[in-house]
Formats: structure tokens, C-alpha cells, sequence
């Protein structure tokens, strides 16, 4: 029995020896012991935990090389979701957020800002309870990410266990990169063995973390530079973002060390020069600066529009260019119609991308720049991700080069292609165009839309191609027998998309009018239809001037939608659609006995007993209507700690202000009424 004590008690010793080190060498740069000498310790730990099997435990440092491969990644759904960033691309654009986050604090109230260096990595959230590290997941589209927590394991940067001062349950979120030197190693490695060669150091570390086999990720040497914490559990934490930062290395968490607090807008523009002059001398890819309001009290009054966080923005590094020879201009049919030109390029590597194409908006852009089939070019990849022409070399052209002209008739379909006054696509006047109808699709099944699982871009061609879908409508009607005579569908992918389609007719009102693809009708819009109309017939038969009456609707967004179900073809498309079983209309008999109905919230201020989407949430599902801005519309104002500008504009309004313990009490009274 003492024997077993006193190896559990070596084990231990062990664990946090190699921890230290792995502390002080990964996250510190200031390694104590030899290579040698870390050695000897793991051998030690390993032949132990080998005699003593019962004594292994998931977060000793011997378990990070890896588990058995997995057969795919799990799914993980994100608490908060992980948002992306607005981005500047000129000291203009960065004042002009900077105004705009004063302007919503109430103009008189300071801030200070945290600047740390944007990593070219992969984003990550990592889950610790009770001092562990029990999952770790990519950001995926925010707010669900692939389970890559076998994998995180190996990085040897991240903490397999935290201080027992830690928060009983916390997430922190973090870019895992490949440096400079190691992307260049790992690319040598591959060369001898003859792989292909990984383009950038971004793509190899995400490709790095998401292998089946945990055992190759460890063979890699990817890093992690921590930026923040996602959630905590029972225990306060600091109230600067700069605080948060001090906090999470104290927990052990490796931080960028040129993160950086400034006081003044113009600081943070010399912190962004000095870095632009000064990046090739990073030992990693960087491609901006993240700048963020420091305050966590500001942070959360300012909230997020859409999905980016107003207090938060990425300065950019200017676009890496190169230039390269336009070879020819070919044509895009979208689902709205419009041909979209693009240039097809003379392959170029930029930022070490290799490019083939770039966008061309539409034709008027194309002469504006003067751009040329033939042209010598100078392109980049605008915020360093879609590629674009700046412009013509006009000193390198021969005189052959040919002036682009929008072809007369669809490419596609052969039909006549217009220009709509006062719009600067050229459409296709062709409404069953092939090229239409199967964009339709695509965007019909997208996750935003009708969010048909299974059913992907590839499917959506084989079925169209087959013949076995004309329209969005065609989905409702495909039979297992249709499913089968495609290739490589077996039974229990046929079953999936059969289940999935069936259980998207239940998808709301606001999602179906999305899916439907009305020009210029996004998600938002589409919600904010459907909160003025109760069904698809409702808003068929709506006219100009009602549409137009609703706020942000106007002539332009009303014409189109009148356009839309002015279509023969579209309106059979919704009678099948509705003949199948998809819910056109809301539940609005319920809706209309709900206790908030037709009333209208703005909250402001930091709220102690949920989050402002919290908040929200609860407001919608009683009826109610949450908005950002203070109007005559507005019924309640509800205030929260800090309250910003809104709070004056409500009272010159005279609008009704709740705190947050009459909120409280107005939400149980509803939830009482309507049960």
C-alpha cells in the first residue's frame, strides 16, 4: 500500500516538474533544463504510468501524443458564439468605428484600447472544468465547431490543467499557428517525402489540427497565442480586457507579448505603422492588428450588429499584391439572375495562395479601372481573403488588348440580359435560366435558409443534373428510389437527406421567406417581414405602399418583392411548396394572445441575471420585439448598470423606463399569463 503512495506521490511530482518546464519552454521562451534532462523526466513518468495503468489520467503530459484516430470530428455547440470582426482597411475606416463606438457610449465617457497583433491561425475554444481541459473546438461558423480536442492536446502551449483558483468552468479562445520556421520545416519535411507542400503557414496549421489521427498532430509543431476568455462560471473576473489578459497568464495561458494598452485613437494608428514596417521581423504571420475597447462594462453595452461585435475591430495590414496577365473575363449567373464577371487569371501566388481568378463586381467597374482582356494586372486578396484587380499596368500593354462588353444574351440559357434603371447588374430575363434555378437551390438548403443537413452544393448539382430537381420545390418530392440511381449514395445517407428534408417543412416563417431567394431580401429583412406579416400569402398580396410603410423596407426592396410574386412560376413553386407540407405561415393565433405582443424593447446597459441576448431571447419568445435603437415605436426602455445614450433619448422621448428588477418582474408577470 505504501509502495502505491509513494508512486502516486512520484507520479505527481513528475506531472508537475514536466508541466513547469513545459511552462517555462512553450509559453515563456526561457527553458531551465536541457533537452536531455526533459527527456529522462517524461521516460520516468511514462515507464510508470506503464507499471501502474490505473495511476494515467487525461491531462498527464504523456497524453498528449495522441489517442487512436478517430473516425470523424463531433460537433460542438458553442455556449456564446464565436463572432467574427469588422475590418478596416485605412486609417479613415478605423476613425470612423472609433466615432461611432464614442457616439453609442454617449460621447462623453473615455475608453482605453487593447491592441494585440491578429494571428493567421486557425480560432479555437477551449473548455476547462474543475481544473481540466475537457474539449477544444474550431470556431466552425461560430456558433457550432468540429471536436478537435484529441487533437489541441498535443499542442504542447495549452495547459492540459489549470490552478485550482481557476473558475469551476471557463472558456478561453486562442489562435493555434504554425510559425515562420516551422512551416518551413514541416514544408521540407514533406518536400523529401515527396507531399505536396503546404501554400501558407495558416492553412498547415488547420490542417494540422484537423487530422483523424491525433499522432500527426503531434508530429507538428504548431503554437497558441490566448486573446481572451469566452465564459466563466462561479467566479468574478476582471473588468478590463487588458485585466483579463494579466489573469489568463496567471492561469498559465500563453499571451501575445506584443499586446499593448493605449489611451488615444493615435496611438493605436503608430501601435498599426509600427507593426506594417516592422511584420516581416514576426517570427509567425500576422495580417492585422485587433483592436478592442478595453472596458468589459463598455464591451457589453456596445453588443454586437449581425455578427460582429461593435467594441471590437481588425485594422488590417495593407493587401499583399502581385501582378499577373488577365487571360480572359468569363460570366457567373447568380440565383437573382445578374451576371457576375470575373477575371481568369495567369496562375500568381499571393500570399503564398496561388491564384487563378478574381472579381470584377460588374461592368461598370470593369471600365471604370480600365481593365482590359490582355492587361497586365496588378491584384490582391483584399483583406488578405478574396482575390481582386486593383488595376491595369497601362505601360506594359501592346495595343492588343481587348475592351470587355456584358454579352446581349445569358451565356447560360441564351435569353435576353437587361439593365434595371438605376442598378448596375446586368440580369437575365430568363426566370426558369438553369444557371438561376440551381443557384436557388443551393441557397434554398444553406444553413441560413431552409438549413437542409445533407444536402450540399455537390448533391444539389447531381440531382439537377440528373434531372431529378427542376426547382426548390422538386426536394419535397424525391423519392429513395430517385436517391438510389445517384452515385455513391448508400441507404443511410438516402435516409438522411429524406429526414432532413422532411424536418425542414417545420423551419419558421422568416427562414422560408430567406429561402425563397427574393432579391435583396436577407435574413434580416426576412425577419423583419414576418413580423409585420403572418404568412407567405399575407406578404404575396402586401402592396408597394405597405411594404414601403415598414421601417428599412424601402422602394427598391418593395419592388423586388412585388416583383418576385408577380412570377407565374414562383407562385406554382409555393403551392407545391405548401401541397408538401412547408409551414408558410406563422403561428400567429398563438402569437397575438402572447403577453408582449406589439410591444417594442430596447435594452441598454449591463444587465446583472442574464446577457443582453439573453434578454432578448426572452422578450421574443413572449411576443415582444427587441431593437437597438430608441424610436417613438419604442414601449420600454429597459436600463441596465452603465446605461449609454439611449437612456437621455428615451426620456426626451418620454418612453417608460424599467430597471433591471422591473423587467425581471414584467417577464414573470408575462410568463405567468401565458401559460
Amino acid at each position: 500500500m505504501e509502495d502505491i503512495a509513494r508512486v502516486k506521490r512520484r507520479v505527481e511530482e513528475l506531472r508537475a516538474s514536466i508541466n513547469y518546464h513545459n511552462y517555462r519552454y512553450y509559453v515563456l521562451d526561457s527553458p531551465e533544463i536541457s533537452d536531455a534532462e526533459y527527456d529522462e523526466l517524461m521516460l520516468e513518468l511514462k515507464r510508470l504510468e506503464e507499471a501502474h495503468p490505473e495511476l494515467i489520467t487525461p491531462d498527464s503530459p504523456t497524453q498528449r501524443v495522441g489517442a487512436a484516430p478517430v473516425e470523424a470530428f463531433g460537433i460542438v455547440q458553442h455556449p456564446l458564439p464565436l463572432l467574427s470582426l469588422t475590418n478596416a482597411f485605412s486609417g479613415e475606416e478605423l476613425s470612423a468605428w472609433h466615432r461611432r463606438v464614442t457616439n453609442l457610449l454617449g460621447g462623453g465617457r473615455g475608453f482605453d484600447f487593447v491592441c494585440e497583433l491578429k494571428i493567421d491561425g486557425l480560432a479555437v475554444a477551449l473548455t476547462y472544468a474543475n481544473g481540466s481541459l475537457t474539449t477544444g473546438a474550431t470556431r466552425g461558423d461560430g456558433y457550432q465547431g468540429e471536436n478537435i480536442t484529441q487533437n489541441l492536446r498535443t499542442v504542447r502551449s495549452i495547459p492540459l490543467s489549470v490552478p485550482k483558483d481557476a473558475p469551476p468552468r471557463f472558456e478561453v479562445r486562442g489562435e493555434v499557428y504554425l510559425s515562420k520556421a516551422g512551416f518551413k520545416k514541416l514544408n521540407d519535411e514533406r518536400a523529401r517525402e515527396g507531399l505536396p507542400l503546404f501554400a501558407n503557414p495558416r492553412n498547415a496549421a488547420a490542417g494540422s489540427v484537423r487530422q483523424l489521427d491525433p499522432r500527426i498532430t503531434a508530429q507538428r509543431p504548431l503554437d497558441i497565442f490566448i486573446y481572451g476568455m469566452g465564459w466563466a462560471e462561479g467566479k468574478a473576473l476582471p473588468s478590463s480586457h487588458w485585466e483579463t489578459l494579466e489573469y489568463l497568464k496567471s492561469l498559465g495561458f500563453k499571451v501575445n507579448p506584443n499586446v499593448a494598452l493605449y489611451h488615444t485613437i493615435s496611438e493605436v494608428e503608430k501601435y498599426h505603422r509600427n507593426w506594417v514596417e516592422n511584420r516581416e521581423s514576426l517570427p509567425y504571420e500576422a495580417d492585422g492588428v485587433v483592436v478592442k475597447v478595453n472596458s468589459v462594462a463598455f464591451q457589453r453595452e456596445l453588443g454586437n450588429v449581425g455578427h460582429e461585435p461593435r467594441w471590437a475591430i481588425a485594422y488590417k495590414f495593407p493587401a499583399i499584391q502581385a501582378t499577373t496577365r488577365v487571360l480572359d473575363i468569363g460570366i457567373n449567373v447568380g440565383r437573382t439572375g445578374s451576371l457576375n464577371p470575373y477575371a481568369i487569371l495567369e496562375p500568381v501566388k499571393v500570399g503564398g495562395v496561388t491564384i487563378k481568378h478574381a472579381a470584377l463586381h460588374n461592368e461598370e467597374d470593369i471600365h471604370r479601372k480600365d481593365i482590359r482582356i490582355g492587361d497586365v494586372v496588378t491584384v490582391q486578396r483584399a483583406g488578405e481573403v478574396i482575390p481582386e484587380i486593383v488595376g491595369p499596368i497601362i505601360s506594359r500593354r501592346t495595343g492588343k488588348e481587348k475592351v470587355f462588353a456584358m454579352p446581349g444574351h445569358c451565356p447560360v440559357c441564351g435569353a435576353e440580359v437587361i439593365k434595371p434603371e438605376g442598378e448596375a447588374m446586368h440580369r437575365c430575363t430568363n426566370a426558369a435560366c438553369p444557371a438561376q434555378a440551381l443557384e436557388r437551390i443551393k441557397h434554398f438548403v444553406s444553413r441560413g435558409a431552409m438549413d437542409i443537413d445533407g444536402v450540399g452544393e455537390k448533391l444539389c448539382q447531381a440531382l439537377f443534373s440528373a434531372g431529378l430537381i427542376k426547382d426548390v420545390a422538386d426536394l419535397y418530392y424525391l423519392t429513395r428510389e430517385q436517391l438510389l440511381s445517384l452515385e455513391r449514395m448508400a441507404e443511410k445517407s438516402i435516409s438522411n437527406v429524406l429526414s432532413s428534408v422532411e424536418k425542414s417543412k417545420e423551419r419558421p416563417l422568416a427562414r422560408v421567406a430567406f429561402a425563397l431567394g427574393i432579391l435583396h431580401v436577407g435574413e434580416e429583412t426576412a425577419e423583419l417581414l414576418t413580423e409585420h406579416f403572418s404568412s407567405i400569402d399575407e406578404l404575396a398580396r402586401a402592396s408597394r405602399e405597405e411594404l414601403s410603410s415598414i421601417p428599412s423596407i424601402g422602394p427598391k426592396i418593395a419592388d423586388s418583392i412585388l416583383a418576385f410574386f408577380g412570377q407565374g412560376r414562383n407562385k406554382r413553386i409555393i403551392e407545391r411548396l405548401r401541397k408538401a407540407g412547408v409551414k408558410l405561415a406563422a403561428e400567429e393565433a398563438k402569437a397575438r394572445e402572447l403577453p408582449l405582443a406589439g410591444l417594442e424593447f430596447v435594452i441598454t446597459g449591463r444587465l446583472e441575471a442574464f446577457t443582453r441576448h439573453e434578454a432578448e431571447a426572452r422578450i421574443k419568445v413572449l411576443g415582444g420585439r427587441a431593437t437597438s435603437d430608441v424610436t417613438r415605436r419604442t414601449s420600454y426602455l429597459v436600463a441596465g448598470a452603465a446605461p449609454g445614450f439611449k437612456l437621455d433619448r428615451a426620456r426626451a422621448l418620454d418612453i417608460k423606463i424599467l430597471g433591471e428588477a422591473e423587467f425581471l418582474e414584467l417577464l414573470n408577470r408575462a410568463v405567468v399569463e401565458s401559460e
